[in-house]
């Protein structure tokens, strides 16, 4: 059996690319396929795997340009027909249009119907400009959106990350997923973490932690409003567009700390230091959710999409019902870290050990390759 495994693309090391690592693991002699490529954004590991890139990385600029390139994806995916029985598509935009040869299938483990094009970016477009590029927006995520949903009609069976986004598949696509496999969250390095919260986790004297790509949809700007009007210390690490946003929310306030992009094992430690973990938005799985509980701390989040099905109301942590400061901020003022127990949080996380996601994903896979399609 002849597979050949598809990535949207490699210009940011992320939760997808920390996926793919996993899927490699698997079958580590499959071809990866991939729109672009820049190994200097990478650990060096990923300078081991058979990653073959499309015409696009010869393009000039593309690590200036990689964000505006990757919109070529409908180009340069449709006319890339690997020689593979089975193509693994790890996708939410152009790696679904990929075909298998003449009798081949298509399985694609789906993060997402992309955001941008569905409207899922809440306060944002395209372009990120105004009035007459908009009108261009529209226009192109028009066509997009059309092409989008051939493209998934290209996909014999779809996996989904989690059942938020299973739901998503089904409405925009009208397609249902033949499994649900939560992706790989590498909690090793946090089970051992030692506390460091010196006993204030009970208290406001402690502080709480957030960490994100700073745009619209993580709603960061809630975890500021809201402890802004508590007094609560909050520490936020990441960066990103809307991050001029939100120091302007922030203000003089100092309580509110911007760390910037920091390392994995920095946040590892402020994890480690924190009363609980702030995780303010909608989001399609919560890779940071379960980080923060495998360092055996609780979650405050908003309790709609991936967080329902990474933290346990209760027992790994607590949510807020309407995505407002004041809501999160009647949260925060009755919760006491002490009520649980960081054991119970650290069991939670080993859910979404890697070693877990590989036995599910190869199960499903396998099954799915000697099924019919739709």
């Amino acid at each position: 059996m002849k597979r050949a495994i598809i990535h949207d693309y490699l210009y940011v090391h992320g939760g997808a690319e920390r996926t793919l690592a996993q899927v490699h693991a698997i079958w580590p002699d499959a071809p990866i396929h991939t729109l672009l490529h820049l190994p200097d954004r990478f650990p060096p590991a990923f300078n081991h795997m058979p990653i073959q890139t499309t015409w696009v990385n010869r393009l000039p600029a593309t690590s200036r340009l990689a964000r505006f390139y990757s919109l070529l994806q409908p180009i340069a995916f449709s006319g890339l027909h690997p020689n593979a029985d089975t193509v693994i598509s790890l996708a939410s935009f152009g790696a679904k249009a990929v075909q298998p040869i003449r009798g081949g299938r298509h399985l694609c483990y789906c993060f997402t119907p992309p955001r941008f094009l569905w409207g899922l970016n809440r306060g944002t477009n395209l372009s990120g400009h105004v009035a007459p590029v908009q009108v261009i927006d529209a226009i192109l995520i028009r066509w997009l959106r059309r092409w989008d949903r051939r493209a998934a009609n290209r996909v014999t069976h779809f996996i989904a990350q989690s059942r938020y986004i299973e739901s998503r598949i089904a409405r925009i696509y009208g397609r249902s997923s033949r499994a649900v496999v939560h992706p790989p969250v590498a909690v090793d390095r946090f089970l051992n973490q030692p506390d460091t919260a010196h006993g204030h986790a009970g208290g406001n004297d402690g502080y709480l932690f957030a960490v994100a790509r700073f745009e619209a949809y993580k709603r960061l700007d809630l975890a500021i409003l809201a402890c802004r009007r508590l007094r609560m210390r909050l520490r936020i690490a990441g960066s990103g567009v809307d991050e001029a946003r939100l120091r302007t929310l922030a203000g003089d306030d100092p309580n509110i700390q911007f760390l910037g992009a920091i390392s994995d094992e920095t946040v590892a430690q402020e994890l480690a230091g924190c009363r609980a973990f702030l995780f303010p938005g909608e989001e399609d799985f919560g890779l940071t959710a379960v980080e923060a509980q495998a360092c055996g701390k609780p979650v405050i989040a908003y309790g709609v999409g991936g967080a329902l099905e990474t933290v346990v109301a209760g027992v790994t942590g607590t949510f807020f019902s309407e995505p407002t400061a004041d809501a999160l901020a009647d949260t925060l003022e009755s919760f006491k870290s002490t009520d649980f127990n960081p054991d119970d949080c650290r069991t939670q996380a080993l859910r979404f050990a890697p070693d877990r996601f590989r036995t599910a994903l190869h199960h499903a896979i396998t099954t799915l390759e000697g099924e019919p399609g739709e």
